[in-house]
């Protein structure tokens, strides 16, 4: 995120981005004091819990109590709807990762920026120009 540049009023959190801000991690920083909307897709916790299930995420206490006390106010859930689902199935040249589409889908359904890392991500953002507003790289 460029320095002195204006956060949206709402965005969509990419699972990895929830984290970090959730771990305070830098690379999060510029969401510190955010004030705004953090949207979740639903599917961010299946990823969650799954990472944490395979051994690749230590989340304290628990899973579930990680995820009840991360996902109060500004965090908010965005369910699977039609509209996500059928989206996520038409995003052109888009690799094969489900959840990465169901992100990607939500934010665009919701007209709401992603807040995201991941490289495959920003190549698809990259090359559809038209959403490139959609976006805020990490």
């Amino acid at each position: 995120m460029p320095k002195g540049e204006a956060l949206p009023a709402s965005v969509v959190l990419d699972t990895h981005a929830w984290v970090w801000v959730c771990g305070g991690d830098k690379r999060c920083g510029f969401l510190a004091g955010y004030e705004g909307r953090c949207t979740l897709p639903a599917i961010a916790l299946w990823e969650v819990s799954m990472l944490a299930e395979n051994g690749r995420l230590g989340l304290e206490p628990s899973v579930a109590e990680w995820i009840e006390d991360n996902t109060r106010p500004p965090v908010f859930i965005q369910p699977l709807t039609v509209a996500i689902a059928t989206l996520s199935a038409r995003l052109q040249d888009f690799h094969g990762d489900p959840a990465d589409r169901m992100i990607v889908a939500t934010a665009l359904v919701l007209q709401q920026p992603l807040v995201s890392a991941d490289d495959g991500i920003k190549h698809w953002f990259g090359e559809h120009r038209n959403y490139a507003t959609m976006l805020i790289e990490i």
